[in-house]
């Protein structure tokens, strides 16, 4: 058989890139196999996991085109010799102006020379992303394999360049997007979506080129261990140029604006330079790019071609690895013998320790300054929201970056934890506890640096601190719970092994724990805080049952009731009680109490017939039952523990009006009865079933009696009016003690609907 010719092997090397990375994608998103069921070998894969891949690149692209367009009227605004920005009330306004004055003429020099500097910036991002990839730091090296194929040699590094070239993932959307700016301001219009992907690929191609030199040197200089600790310095100076970009966007003579502004007019003949004149509706800056990028490529070829004369291997200077130091003795670290484990594998691991421990610095550092969010030390003393929220963004980004990791890291040797003598649960929890006590090292420097810039000290203050301790704590379980799922540890590539999904929802539960720190509603905070938590224990649950099938792809954990569910029902209760009320409402007028009952009643048994539905067709075990035992015993633990219940409603109500604070008067307009069978009817039977049958019966299963009263009672006080919290959480766990002795929900509701009859009978 014959070798295929030149232009067919680059073809079919390039496909086969862009094949594996199109079957990692699809890997990423995919979900574990059903309990009892696995594909034939020769089945097809699963379809539709591309959806949420492209779903987020567009989203990703979109953000990097909004970026372009302000980043360009931006530089025009501050650039520009003759421009009316200056006269523009608002920023938006000004970037108007900038718009209307692009249309009307090309671009000037000096903008054209900032625009250099911000594709010189995005190029250098996407050669030195790529190149601080886990891929250097591999110890196995696909070039030794590919030079084994009956392809010449120069043939296999024109299909090198060229398939690293157009997977340039980082790359493609920083650059296309720019480009496409570019060449829509430029005038070229509809014709901006070809130039711009024409433009974007002359860029990529001498990045390519650049990082096939560069990881091909390294490769052949340097042993694993050095190249590892490369890799992390690479992936640490990465950080900083993609804030520097951002930081364009902002109006004010910042330091990038400086550089853009100082920028050398020769630039303009380098290929981003020319990039730039092309777009702007030059022809000839296209021919000069093409020779320029063309003679770039050759030579770089040329240089690899006298990289590789000697072969792929040299010399076994990559197997050359660290020598044992004889006779010296180890360090005693603090810790349980798991805990000093993992910090003698971070401190061997130069890359994950520099990813855990520095980058989150890098990229938070880089944010502040380089947009602008903090001027000077003196801000964090002044400003006790920021000092929060950077004290909490710190601590939360080392979580994903470690804690987040923890079954990823142990990778193919996750089989070696089952074989310790404790449970996997239990070695979790201490690899949480320890990542924790490591993040919570930020928020300390950052408020003591806050202290230090003239921060005043009082309660408010320390109660902030208490509450970003508590969230370091809490989120160290939810990444670590997350993680679990997020990870599969059989994957045989590295970037397979964690699910970015899990990763989005990491953030998105932090974002709403910053909410918490900078809302000044002493309620909000404390439902964040509560809601957090509760979710934390309600994960952590669900990975405890995950844990005993890691290891095996076609099993999963027998159904239970779990908090989640409870957790999962209230938001559909809740979300289905106000489309409810929505449709059933008529008018602009107040609330009327009909609407309110029928929209409850609506969304309890809609809620409730789902999760029986659900519950029947998974064969769940633990369902809640209205009564598991004798009649008479479930009401009689019904009726007594609503007495304490009610005694705290009355002496909370009593304390209110001697303090002058009154709960909200009821009109009832005559619907006395529609308001007896929402509070003493729907209320009890709905919410008992969430917050008792599924919340507290779930946590019962990993937690004791106390702490599980504790925590459902908690979750149902927060999502009352911030006047009632304490007495519904004493009826919470009243109710919660009911349905524990009385085995069963008829106590529970018996307990409930007591207590809410009693508090409308005193305030009616």
């Amino acid at each position: 058989m014959m070798p295929p010719a030149a232009p067919r092997a680059v073809w079919l090397l390039v496909r086969l890139r862009l094949v594996r990375l199109l079957n990692l994608g699809g890997s990423l998103y995919g979900r574990k196999p059903k309990a009892g069921k696995s594909r034939a070998a020769t089945g097809g894969k699963r379809r539709g996991r591309w959806i949420l891949p492209v779903v987020m690149a567009l989203l990703m692209a979109a953000a990097f085109t909004n970026m372009s367009h302000t980043i360009l009227l931006n530089l025009h605004c501050e650039l520009a010799p003759v421009t009316a920005c200056a006269s523009a009330a608002k920023p938006f306004d000004a970037q108007q102006v900038a718009a209307r004055e692009l249309a009307g003429g090309g671009f000037s020099t000096a903008l054209m020379q900032g625009l250099t500097l911000h594709l010189a910036l995005l190029w250098l991002a996407s050669l030195l992303v790529p190149l601080g990839s886990r891929e250097l730091a591999h110890t196995d090296w696909d070039l030794e394999w590919l030079v084994t194929l009956p392809v010449p040699r120069t043939t296999l590094l024109w299909a090198r360049v060229l398939e690293r070239t157009v997977t340039n993932a980082t790359g493609l959307l920083m650059l296309w997007p720019t480009c496409l700016v570019i060449a829509w301001h430029g005038g070229l219009r509809w014709w901006a979506v070809p130039a711009a992907t024409l433009a974007a690929l002359a860029l990529l191609a001498p990045a390519a080129m650049a990082r096939t030199l560069v990881d091909t040197g390294l490769r052949l200089a340097l042993p694993p261990s050095q190249l590892r600790n490369l890799q992390a310095a690479i992936s640490v100076a990465a950080m900083p140029l993609i804030y520097l970009t951002i930081s364009l966007s902002l109006p004010g003579r910042g330091i990038a604006l400086g550089w853009a502004a100082a920028f050398p007019a020769w630039t303009l003949w380098t290929p981003p330079g020319l990039v730039v004149q092309w777009l702007d509706g030059a022809a000839w800056p296209a021919w000069l790019l093409a020779a320029q990028v063309a003679a770039l490529l050759a030579a770089g070829v040329a240089l690899l071609g006298r990289q590789l004369a000697d072969g792929v291997v040299a010399a076994g200077t990559r197997e050359t690895g660290r020598r044992a130091v004889a006779g010296k003795p180890l360090r005693v670290l603090p810790g349980s013998p798991l805990q000093r484990r993992e910090l003698r594998l971070l401190a061997r691991d130069r890359n994950f320790l520099v990813q855990s421990l520095l980058i989150p610095v890098i990229v938070i550092g880089s944010q502040l300054f380089f947009t602008g969010g903090l001027r000077d030390m003196a801000q964090l003393g002044s400003e006790p929201k920021l000092l929060a929220s950077i004290a909490f963004g710190l601590g939360s980004y080392v979580l994903v970056l470690s804690a987040f990791q923890t079954i990823n890291t142990e990778g193919q040797a996750l089989w070696l934890l089952y074989t310790f003598p404790h449970t996997l649960e239990r070695m979790l929890r201490e690899k949480a506890v320890l990542w924790a006590a490591l993040a919570l090292a930020y928020p300390a420097v950052v408020f003591a640096v806050g202290i230090a810039g003239g921060a005043n000290v009082d309660a408010r203050l320390l109660l902030t601190m208490a509450q970003v301790a508590l969230g370091i704590l809490v989120f160290a379980l939810i990444a670590v719970a997350l993680g679990v799922w997020a990870s599969d540890p059989l994957a045989q590539e590295v970037h397979a092994r964690v699910r970015p999904t899990y990763l989005y929802l990491y953030m998105t539960l932090a974002s709403l724990y910053g909410y918490g720190l900078y809302t000044d509603a002493w309620p909000h905070r404390l439902a964040v805080v509560v809601l957090v938590a509760a979710l934390a224990l309600a994960l952590w649950q669900k990975a405890r049952d995950e844990l005993p099938f890691l290891l095996d792809p076609t099993a999963a954990p027998p159904r239970q009731v779990s908090a989640a569910d409870g957790m999962t029902a209230a938001v559909a209760f809740f979300a289905v009680q106000g489309i409810a009320f929505f449709m059933l409402r008529a008018g602009d007028g107040p609330a009327a109490l009909p609407d309110l009952a029928l929209a409850f009643a609506i969304a309890g048994a809609v809620v409730y017939a789902l999760a029986r539905l659900v519950y029947w067709r998974a064969g769940t075990a633990g369902v809640p039952r209205l009564l598991q035992g004798r009649m008479l015993p479930a009401l009689g633990w019904g009726f007594a523990c609503a007495l304490p219940a009610v005694g705290v409603g009355l002496l909370w109500m009593q304390g209110l009006r001697q303090a002058g604070v009154a709960f909200p008067a009821m009109n009832v307009a005559g619907h006395v009865g529609w308001l007896i069978a929402l509070a003493s009817i729907a209320a009890p039977l709905f919410e008992e079933f969430i917050f008792r049958g599924l919340i507290f019966n779930g946590l019962r299963r990993s937690l004791r009696l106390l702490p599980a009263l504790a925590a459902s009672a908690a979750i149902f006080a927060v999502i009352h009016p911030p006047l009632s919290m304490l007495p519904v959480f004493v009826l919470g766990a009243c109710a919660g003690l009911a349905f524990e002795r009385g085995k069963g929900l008829l106590a529970a509701i018996v307990t409930h609907a007591l207590y809410n009859g009693a508090m409308i009978a005193v305030q009616l």
